[in-house]
This record gives structure tokens, sequence and C-alpha cells, in this order.
């Protein structure tokens, strides 16, 4: 067996090994763990864009998503449809409150439209497993579609009956579409973890192959520098 063989065969056996013990509540740092501060975190002018807000597992992979779409601005992780107030990963992430992990996407809507975004969040997590995606468990790890507007509303509704309708999914549809009441910010360093944290385990093992996938299929609107 070379070297590269032995490398291939290395990574066979190591993948399912980190897919089992990776998962969104473990991969932080303790340097990390030790900030819980909600600092401001957008870098950009927010004038004019509008916002949509979702909820599909694990927000490392719904942030990434989100921030290669054309015409999307900025990404913000966070906390929504919970009732309590300020609450801190530790909590939502034990499943100590009542919020999903959530994303809060600033976008151009000339550029790109909601019902796309809306397509986006559908295409990029099973909207059919109750309170889990893939190693991730639990009522903070919910499908969400939030809106804002009835119109919002519609669109979302309009896209899980097609969705439905299309023989796509065997089981059915279980995403909650909601109205957004707060949103809560979350920790500094959750900001941008995907591409600050290219070693993490979660996100070798279950992030990447599926940002990778939605990069190859999605790749008419993915910004081009994601695709060089």
């Amino acid at each position: 067996m070379n070297l590269n063989q032995h490398n291939i065969m290395y990574t066979y056996l190591l993948l399912p090994l980190l897919m089992l013990f990776a998962s969104c509540q473990q991969g932080t740092s303790d340097t990390a763990t030790a900030q819980q501060e909600h600092l401001p975190v957008i870098n950009v002018d927010t004038t004019g864009l509008a916002k949509a807000t979702f909820a599909g597992g694990c927000f490392w992979c719904t942030e990434a998503y989100f921030e290669r779409v054309v015409g999307v601005e900025a990404v913000i992780s966070g906390y929504a449809g919970g009732t309590g107030v300020n609450p801190t990963y530790a909590e939502v992430s034990a499943g100590k409150t009542d919020y999903a992990e959530a994303v809060q996407v600033y976008y151009k809507p000339d550029v790109v439209s909601f019902e796309k975004l809306v397509e986006v969040f559908f295409a990029t997590h099973d909207p059919t497993t109750l309170n889990r995606q893939g190693p991730d468990y639990g009522e903070q790890y919910r499908s969400v579609a939030f809106y804002r507007t009835p119109a919002e509303q519609k669109t979302i509704e309009e896209h899980i009956n097609k969705l439905s309708a299309s023989g796509k999914y065997k089981n059915q549809i279980v995403t909650y579409v909601q109205p957004l009441t707060k949103f809560y910010v979350a920790e500094a360093y959750h900001q941008d973890y995907y591409k600050l944290n290219p070693t993490d385990p979660y996100v070798v093992a279950v992030a990447k192959p599926k940002v990778q996938k939605f990069e190859k299929e999605y790749a008419s609107i993915v910004k081009p520098e994601y695709l060089e």
C-alpha cells in the first residue's frame, strides 16, 4: 500500500468516528466558551437591505450556506423562536430554553428574492426530521421558517405545498412557519464559524461536505469567489 492509498484508507476509517463525536454542541474551544458577550457583528451598511430569518439545525452550517448566495450581504448567527431574554449558547445548545439556533440574513431584494432564500433554506436541510439535523438533536435544532409579513408567510407556505406535492420527500415536512418575534445575536465566536474554524471536527465531518454540495448544486447563485 503506497502513501496515497494509506491516506485514503485512513480518511475512510476516520470519517465515521468524526461524525460520531462531532456535533454543533461540541465544537468550541476553552477560549471560545469563555466568551459569552453579544457583540455587534454586522460590518456592512444595512440601509436598504431586507431581512430573513431561518432555523435549520446547527447555525454554523446554515450561516455558511446563505453567506455564499449572491445578493446576501451579511448573515448573523443567533437564537430565535423563544420567549426568554438574552439566551446564551450554553443554555440553548443544552436544550434549557425554547429558542432554536437560527440565522438572520441581510440581503438585497433587487438581487435575490425572499422566495429564492426560502428555496435555499429548504434545499440545505432535511425539513422532515423533527427536532433533528444529522448529529444534532433537540428542539433547539428544529426547522423553522420565520416570516415578518403576510406575504412572506404565503411564500413559505406555498413553497412547502409545492415540495409536498412534488414527492421529493418520503416523509411529511415538519417545518414550523411562525412570525419572528425576537432574534438574539449569538456570541461573537459563533459568527463566521465555518470560515474561521476549518479544522473543527464538526466542520470537517458534517458541515464541509454539505456546503460543498450546495456550492455545486446551486452554482448559478453562488458568489464567484466560492467557486474558484
